[in-house]
């Protein structure tokens, strides 16, 4: 979708506008959400920031997803300055030449994957460093990225949300002294938990009744909620419940090529762990699962693919991962 494409959808006079969600836990889903609340949800995140008319807000995602859709919508609210650039894995080099200034832009949205390339070069990262707030979702981030971040300058946030909640209900900020792996929500947003350990979300402003979903979280009053990762991302293997995120996170610092962790059916155990990595040198891998994994975590099969699968915007498309797999077998 174009730019001109949403404005002209946005000012049909319609109450509702069609978003579709990201597809990463299987295949995308169409939704009609309430233009007003997507207003509010603007509002709550221009207001936590500071945002104010005139500001400058960079559009270099993905029009297709509510992230990029958002992105505008805090523009057309906070009457800040919208620069719009074609989705692009390095935002720097199609910026317009005034915009490449570190400090030409208040505000920009990013995934994991545009900010990584960004710090690759000095002067990307210079560039990047100058924004005023820098918020990061979509995808996970590592720990060396964090690192990277940690002293930057000014606001670097990692967000919380999905498209249900017309992107972010939680802030967590990634520099400075007040760097924390708690996301805190926003004040007119309510968390709880299920049973089994899953977040349930009350924002009446961006959501009408409660959202159960299925990320496993922690909670501790006064510090907010921390990520334990995807309900559906939990592998049984011979009794022991293993967190697929916990595993990746624990893997990313010493893996050698992209990998990502899903199951497999496992006549014992129930369900095995199985890698997936673009490294061809299975030996090396299996080694430094071994040293750097606790026993139980080890992968039981370790399958190469030429391209790790992801959707559209960068996440892990874990259903290609499970069909890769059961196609190996």
């Amino acid at each position: 979708m174009s730019l001109d494409d949403f404005l002209k959808e946005w000012n049909d006079g319609e109450e509702c506008i069609r978003v579709h969600t990201s597809g990463s836990t299987g295949t995308p889903k169409e939704l009609w959400v309430e233009k007003r609340r997507m207003l509010a949800s603007a509002r709550i995140t221009c207001d936590f920031l500071g945002l104010k008319p005139g500001d400058t807000a960079l559009l270099c995602m993905n029009l297709d997803y509510i992230g990029a859709k958002m992105v505008v919508v805090r523009s057309l609210e906070r009457q800040m300055k919208l620069v719009a650039i074609p989705p692009t894995g390095h935002p720097y080099y199609d910026l317009p030449p005034e915009y490449q200034r570190p400090g030409a832009i208040t505000f920009a949205a990013m995934v994991p994957l545009q900010v990584y390339n960004s710090l690759q070069s000095p002067e990307e990262r210079a560039w990047l460093a100058g924004i005023d707030h820098l918020i990061i979702g979509g995808g996970a981030i590592d720990r060396q990225m964090e690192r990277r971040l940690r002293h930057f300058p000014h606001h670097v946030w990692s967000t919380y949300g999905m498209t249900e909640t017309l992107s972010h209900i939680a802030l967590r900020r990634l520099n400075g002294p007040q760097a924390s792996e708690w996301y805190q929500p926003f004040e007119s947003v309510e968390i709880s938990q299920t049973e089994d350990g899953c977040l349930v979300i009350d924002a009446p402003q961006v959501h009408e009744g409660r959202l159960v979903t299925n990320d496993r979280v922690e909670i501790v009053e006064g510090k907010g909620f921390r990520i334990l990762g995807r309900k559906d991302n939990v592998i049984v293997s011979g009794g022991l419940k293993i967190q697929i995120e916990e595993v990746e996170k624990s893997l990313r610092p010493f893996m050698p090529a992209p990998f990502l962790i899903t199951k497999a059916k496992d006549e014992k155990f129930g369900e095995r762990l199985v890698l997936l990595t673009e490294a061809t040198d299975m030996a090396e891998v299996s080694e430094i699962c071994v040293n750097a994994l606790p026993k139980y975590w080890v992968p039981r099969q370790y399958v190469h693919v030429d391209h790790i699968p992801l959707t559209p915007n960068g996440k892990p498309a874990r259903q290609e991962a499970l069909r890769l797999v059961s196609d190996v077998e």
